[in-house]
Protein backbone atom coordinates (compact mmCIF):
# COMPACT_ATOMS: atom_id res chain seq x y z
CA UNK A 1 0.00 0.00 0.00
CA UNK A 2 1.45 3.76 -0.77
CA UNK A 3 0.64 4.57 2.34
CA UNK A 4 2.10 1.91 4.34
CA UNK A 5 5.96 3.13 2.04
CA UNK A 6 5.59 6.69 2.29
CA UNK A 7 4.94 6.23 6.23
CA UNK A 8 8.54 6.25 6.61
CA UNK A 9 9.59 9.11 3.95
CA UNK A 10 11.05 12.58 5.72
CA UNK A 11 9.27 14.67 2.93
CA UNK A 12 6.28 14.91 0.15
CA UNK A 13 5.51 17.71 -2.41
CA UNK A 14 1.77 18.75 -2.37
CA UNK A 15 0.84 20.24 -4.97
CA UNK A 16 -1.89 23.01 -4.43
CA UNK A 17 -3.98 25.08 -6.65
CA UNK A 18 -4.76 29.30 -6.99
CA UNK A 19 -7.86 30.22 -7.98
CA UNK A 20 -6.73 30.64 -11.90
CA UNK A 21 -5.84 26.87 -11.51
CA UNK A 22 -2.35 27.51 -11.38
CA UNK A 23 -0.40 24.38 -9.35
CA UNK A 24 2.10 25.77 -6.77
CA UNK A 25 4.07 22.58 -5.12
CA UNK A 26 5.34 23.11 -1.69
CA UNK A 27 7.92 20.30 -0.03
CA UNK A 28 6.53 19.61 3.70
CA UNK A 29 7.18 17.51 6.57
CA UNK A 30 3.59 14.39 7.03
CA UNK A 31 2.64 12.13 9.35
CA UNK A 32 0.25 9.60 8.53
CA UNK A 33 -2.21 7.97 10.43
CA UNK A 34 -5.77 6.60 9.88
CA UNK A 35 -5.65 6.06 6.29
CA UNK A 36 -4.75 9.63 5.48
CA UNK A 37 -1.43 11.80 5.27
CA UNK A 38 -1.42 14.66 7.65
CA UNK A 39 0.39 18.19 7.48
CA UNK A 40 1.05 20.76 10.05
CA UNK A 41 1.44 23.94 8.44
CA UNK A 42 1.20 27.51 9.74
CA UNK A 43 -3.05 29.02 9.18
CA UNK A 44 -1.47 32.02 7.17
CA UNK A 45 0.28 30.06 5.10
CA UNK A 46 -0.53 30.04 1.16
CA UNK A 47 -1.26 26.63 0.96
CA UNK A 48 -4.03 27.09 3.53
CA UNK A 49 -5.17 29.86 1.40
CA UNK A 50 -5.54 28.33 -1.65
CA UNK A 51 -7.09 24.87 0.06
CA UNK A 52 -9.80 26.83 1.12
CA UNK A 53 -10.86 27.54 -2.28
CA UNK A 54 -9.64 24.48 -3.83
CA UNK A 55 -9.38 21.24 -1.62
CA UNK A 56 -8.03 19.06 -4.65
CA UNK A 57 -4.22 18.09 -4.05
CA UNK A 58 -1.55 15.84 -5.26
CA UNK A 59 1.35 14.19 -3.45
CA UNK A 60 4.51 12.53 -4.12
CA UNK A 61 8.03 11.45 -2.32
CA UNK A 62 10.55 14.48 -2.61
CA UNK A 63 13.36 16.25 -1.14
CA UNK A 64 13.71 18.49 1.17
CA UNK A 65 14.50 20.94 -1.65
CA UNK A 66 10.99 19.33 -3.68
CA UNK A 67 12.51 16.91 -6.79
CA UNK A 68 10.17 14.39 -6.73
CA UNK A 69 11.37 10.83 -6.09
CA UNK A 70 8.64 8.90 -6.24
CA UNK A 71 4.70 8.97 -7.76
CA UNK A 72 2.40 11.47 -8.05
CA UNK A 73 -1.15 10.48 -6.57
CA UNK A 74 -4.02 12.45 -6.27
CA UNK A 75 -6.29 13.01 -3.54
CA UNK A 76 -8.56 15.95 -1.34
CA UNK A 77 -7.90 18.23 1.47
CA UNK A 78 -9.62 18.89 4.73
CA UNK A 79 -8.60 21.34 7.19
CA UNK A 80 -8.73 19.41 10.72
CA UNK A 81 -10.51 21.10 13.79
CA UNK A 82 -8.24 22.00 16.88
CA UNK A 83 -8.66 18.67 18.55
CA UNK A 84 -7.22 16.62 15.81
CA UNK A 85 -4.97 19.16 14.93
CA UNK A 86 -2.71 18.34 18.86
CA UNK A 87 -3.00 15.04 18.39
CA UNK A 88 -1.43 15.26 14.65
CA UNK A 89 1.14 17.83 15.77
CA UNK A 90 2.39 15.63 18.52
CA UNK A 91 2.69 12.56 16.27
CA UNK A 92 4.58 15.07 13.78
CA UNK A 93 6.76 16.25 16.92
CA UNK A 94 7.69 12.80 17.91
CA UNK A 95 8.59 11.47 13.92
CA UNK A 96 10.60 14.83 13.49
CA UNK A 97 11.64 15.34 17.19
CA UNK A 98 14.03 17.90 17.76
CA UNK A 99 13.49 19.64 14.12
CA UNK A 100 10.19 20.26 14.47
CA UNK A 101 10.40 22.04 17.48
CA UNK A 102 13.04 24.35 15.79
CA UNK A 103 10.44 24.85 13.15
CA UNK A 104 8.03 25.80 15.53
CA UNK A 105 10.33 28.55 17.16
CA UNK A 106 11.38 30.40 13.51
CA UNK A 107 7.75 29.86 12.19
CA UNK A 108 5.56 30.98 15.57
CA UNK A 109 4.65 34.25 14.02
CA UNK A 110 2.57 33.45 11.06
CA UNK A 111 -0.30 32.32 12.84
CA UNK A 112 -1.58 29.05 14.86
CA UNK A 113 -0.84 25.73 13.79
CA UNK A 114 -3.46 23.75 11.66
CA UNK A 115 -3.53 20.52 10.20
CA UNK A 116 -4.66 19.73 6.80
CA UNK A 117 -6.35 16.13 6.34
CA UNK A 118 -5.52 14.34 2.44
CA UNK A 119 -7.65 11.33 1.29
CA UNK A 120 -6.19 9.50 -1.60
CA UNK A 121 -8.40 8.55 -4.76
Amino acid sequence: MYLDELQSKKYILVETYKRSGEAVQTPVWFVTRNGQVHVVTRSQTGKIKRLRNNSKVRIAECTIKGKVTGEWTSGAATILDDIQTKEIVAIRDKKYGLMSRIAKFLTGSKGDLVVFSISLD
